[in-house]
């Protein structure tokens, strides 16, 4: 695996991101509208939170059939997700806000969701963002052993059924935050020196990470044994909780990614050189699914628009729906790529379709 630094071609002959980012201003200046969040954020952000907290207060307040516990357990969960894709996401890249401090705020929402800030900022504002799909520099495509991803990944004999168990593995995602990620991830982050902005001391990034996950695991695990739940049922809604998120979250990433259509780009061996600009390979790396279904737009956050995301990740994802036509238009006129399923459903079943195609043995496929 080629470990440079990839570079994008600085080659736009089509003028693709220039045409594309000016026509994308001129929306914005025409209708005198801000990138950032506006009050459908905002109302949103009520409607989030209350999903993902009001049933926690339920639960450690009410005595509650077992049944009942877990509905609202995988109510969390799907409140933690939809806080993680609409309030989190746009926080942390800075889009819910022209006010920094409230992008902060909203960003630090990741610490009630099990993960952390500066590793997620690295992870995914600055590794899977800059070099998308690159093997060996997109962590997102690093499954360890378990996943095969992409084409440059070993092949495991156990990978033939990758389509079938990977669906029960993804549940884990947040579970695995909580616990170990985390900590894997800053260990490995300062020693490359990585940062999102001004890299802080590792003394305080560390303490930070250890005060907030202890800080975490009372709210969630100690406060309700606390208030008298049986410690098997909080272990047990701790799981279906952190288990319905992950399963939302790991689908709706690997829609975006990991389709047949989208591709893997190797960095050339000699100079590490990318084929494409930066712009031109998120169009050939990234892919929509149900543009125009507005309960999945508006639960994931626009992150079913990943390509709008992608090119312009610093505006909110409110807008994604409006300008997804313009980036589909220059797209077209310049002869380049604009993949996007019609449904989630199609989606989901392309994905599974290429993970099987991935768990072929190499020399068969």
């Amino acid at each position: 695996m080629n470990t440079k630094t990839p570079i994008f071609s600085k080659t736009d002959n089509a003028k693709f991101f220039r045409t594309l980012n000016k026509r994308v201003n001129d929306y914005f200046k025409e209708r005198n509208l801000k990138r950032t969040g506006n009050w459908k954020l905002h109302l949103k952000t009520i409607i989030m939170f209350t999903l993902f907290l009001a049933p926690y207060f339920f639960l450690i307040s009410l005595e509650m059939p077992f049944w009942v516990y877990l509905l609202l357990s995988i109510t969390i969960g799907v409140g933690m997700a939809g806080v993680g894709m609409n309030v989190m996401h746009d926080g942390n890249h800075g889009s819910y806000s022209t006010k920094s401090w409230v992008n902060k705020f909203m960003g630090g929402s990741i610490y009630i969701l099990a993960g952390n800030v500066y590793n997620w900022q690295v992870q995914h504002n600055v590794l899977h963002h800059t070099y998308t799909n690159i093997p060996g520099h997109d962590e997102d495509l690093d499954a360890g052993r378990i996943i095969r991803f992409t084409n440059e990944a070993k092949w495991y004999k156990f990978h033939k059924f990758q389509h079938y168990y990977s669906v029960f593995l993804y549940g884990l995602l947040t579970f695995n935050w909580a616990l170990t990620t985390d900590f894997k991830q800053m260990s490995a982050y300062l020693k490359r020196n990585l940062s999102y902005g001004t890299l802080k001391s590792p003394k305080i990034l560390w303490t930070t990470l250890v005060i907030t996950k202890i800080i975490y695991f009372s709210v969630w695990l100690v406060i309700p044994m606390v208030m008298g739940i049986v410690w098997w049922k909080v272990l047990i809604g701790f799981f279906v909780m952190h288990y319905t998120a992950g399963l939302i979250l790991s689908i709706i990433f690997q829609l975006a990614h990991v389709v047949e259509e989208t591709t893997n780009p190797i960095p050339s061996a000699e100079t590490g050189e990318i084929e494409n600009t930066w712009a031109i390979h998120q169009l050939f790396t990234t892919t929509n699914f149900a543009p125009k279904n507005w309960i999945v737009n508006w639960y994931t956050g626009g992150l079913n628009h990943q390509i709008e995301h992608h090119i312009f990740p610093n505006i909110s994802h409110i807008h994604y729906g409006k300008i997804a036509e313009i980036v589909k238009q220059t797209a077209k006129e310049c002869n380049l790529p604009y993949y996007e399923y019609k449904t989630t459903r199609s989606a989901i079943i392309a994905h599974f379709k290429h993970l099987k195609q991935l768990g072929q043995q190499p020399q068969l496929a």
